[in-house]
């Protein structure tokens, strides 16, 4: 019997060892930038244990890397890094020749199948989740990449935010670093400056809000998509749910006392404004007060 265990136990070892070479080999080759030494491993490595869930990780990256593509474009907005300005007749800016980052979308397609399969069999890894998450945002694909966050929110609440990362290691976080994690996203989707996604935002907050009631960012982030399509009323109404959570959580006094200034409830917003300037830091108090002063006017 003790020979058949140490048996066992060897061949459990072999196929570990066998994992993380395979793994770490792969990592090698991308460091190098090899794509061709890249695919030898991957294909020695499917051979051996086509079910490894870091196999998948690495599919991934190496159809995303290898997805992504530089070439000249002609653009009538200035590129980041270095371009070409083109002059027209009259010696007026036509438009500018410069690198552009695009992915071709076979290539993407195999990466983002690889992914979907590790997640079907490793539903509780949140790094195939994020990172697939992230591979949207950078293409970018706001309707996928917003459809997979929340997949993410709602799986988190199947296995209670008992998730794993790589090499199936117990994920450190629980729920209040997975909702920071999600915060992340929505700055992400706000700092596009795309009024078209603030749709977007609503829908991550509400799915959040559907299972954890009384996480106050996401309301804040339902009321900001409110706030800035002129909806005050809808903006206003998370606000005073967050209130009643954090009586002095400054940032969602301050905002309330926004939404009643742009309703034009003069009274309402000085009463907020008074509040912020009460529980609010140095820099808060001070915009408080001076919008009091404007509000008596």
């Amino acid at each position: 019997m003790r020979r058949i265990l140490g048996t066992l136990i060897a061949i459990l070892y072999s196929q570990i060892s066998f994992s993380q070479d395979y793994q770490s080999e792969f990592q090698k080759y991308c460091q190098t930038n090899d794509t061709i030494n890249q695919l030898n491993v991957l294909t020695k490595w499917k051979s051996e244990k086509p079910k490894d869930a870091e196999l998948f990780t690495s599919y991934f990256n190496y159809h995303f890397m290898k997805s992504k593509q530089e070439g000249l474009a002609l653009t009538t907005n200035e590129p980041n890094g270095e371009g070409l300005v083109l002059k027209d007749s009259l010696n007026q800016t036509a438009g500018y020749l410069g690198s552009q980052i695009y992915y071709d979308q076979t290539e993407l397609k195999k990466g983002f199948d690889k992914i979907d399969e590790g997640i079907k069999l490793y539903p509780n890894r949140l790094d195939m989740r994020f990172g697939k998450i992230y591979a949207l945002g950078q293409i970018p694909d706001w309707t996928n990449f917003t459809s997979e966050i929340i997949k993410t929110i709602d799986y988190s609440a199947k296995n209670n935010n008992n998730w794993t990362w790589t090499n199936n290691e117990k994920y450190d976080g629980n729920e209040k670093e997975f909702l920071l994690d999600i915060q992340d996203y929505q700055y992400q989707l706000y700092n596009t400056g795309n009024d078209d996604l603030l749709k977007n935002m609503r829908e991550i907050a509400n799915e959040v809000l559907k299972y954890y009631p009384n996480h106050v960012e996401s309301l804040s982030n339902l009321s900001v998509t409110y706030l800035l399509t002129g909806e005050y009323d809808k903006a206003i109404e998370p606000l005073l749910k967050a209130e009643k959570l954090n009586p002095k959580d400054y940032i969602v006094l301050g905002n309330i006392a926004q939404g009643y200034k742009l309703k034009g409830d003069k009274k309402k917003a000085i009463e907020y404004y008074e509040k912020t300037a009460e529980f609010g830091d140095e820099r808060a108090k001070e915009f408080a007060k001076q919008q009091i002063t404007e509000l008596k006017q």
